[in-house]
């Protein structure tokens, strides 16, 4: 309850302090095509419901008819003002809306598309215990997510074998050790990424490590390597 009072709050502030961003975001996309700024992303949510997430929108419209659903920096739907949306995430920050209406949480697992947690391990299904988050230990450590798919020619697969084996872990961490104290910790990485990926990962990282994490998920954390193919945990 006090998580949810908490959500409800910072989401509400957050949406009218940004509001004058918000409403220029609008403008611009929709002045770069005339058509509409925002993009209703099918998400699935706690307990396997789908709920209708937010966002800017930062592609050709119906990008979503091309059957892939990971997007690397060189995807030809993506508007030239959608990567700079995308870059800084702004897209993201209509999820607030989501928060207020307690379809999210600000801290939690990132919510998949339908496809994904069909493909779920067991232990992958616990992701689906908690509402998905606007921020969370892997919204930081792959914030570059685009980029590690740069170049590939099977996105989707690609993510599954790289990124998301690794995004899963880092979340049923969350929910194992979830607490106010850890989410207001997230959320100060989460800003500090702004100015200084560097510092943030290594925030992460450390956080990662004082709360008895494996090592070679602090490693990954860390980012200071190439990522190892891994299968999901099971």
């Amino acid at each position: 309850m006090n998580k949810r009072v908490f959500d409800a709050v910072v989401a509400a502030l957050g949406l009218a302090l940004l509001s004058p961003l918000l409403l220029a975001l609008s403008a611009g996309i929709f002045l770069w095509d005339f058509r509409s700024p925002f993009y209703i992303a099918p998400r699935i949510g706690k307990g396997g419901k789908p709920f209708p997430m937010v966002k800017f929108r930062s592609m050709v419209v119906n990008a979503d008819r091309s059957g892939v659903s990971s997007t690397s920096d060189d995807d030809r739907r993506i508007t030239p003002i959608g990567r700079w949306v995308r870059r800084f995430k702004l897209d993201e920050l209509l999820q607030l809306v989501n928060v207020l209406l307690g379809q999210m949480s600000l801290v939690g697992p990132r919510p998949n598309v339908e496809s994904g947690t069909q493909r779920y391990s067991p232990s992958e299904r616990r992701l689906l215990d908690v509402l998905p988050g606007v921020t969370d230990f892997a919204s930081i450590v792959f914030a570059d997510e685009g980029a590690i798919l740069g170049g590939s020619t099977d996105p989707d697969g690609d993510y599954d074998r790289l990124i998301r084996p690794w995004k899963s872990r880092l979340g049923l961490f969350y929910i194992d050790q979830r607490s106010m104290l850890l989410d207001a910790s997230l959320m100060i990485a989460t800003a500090l990424a702004l100015f200084s990926r560097r510092l943030a990962l290594d925030w992460v990282a450390c956080e990662l490590a004082q709360r008895g994490a494996p090592q070679i998920l602090v490693d990954v954390a860390r980012r200071e390597g190439p990522l190892e193919p891994s299968a999901p945990p099971q």
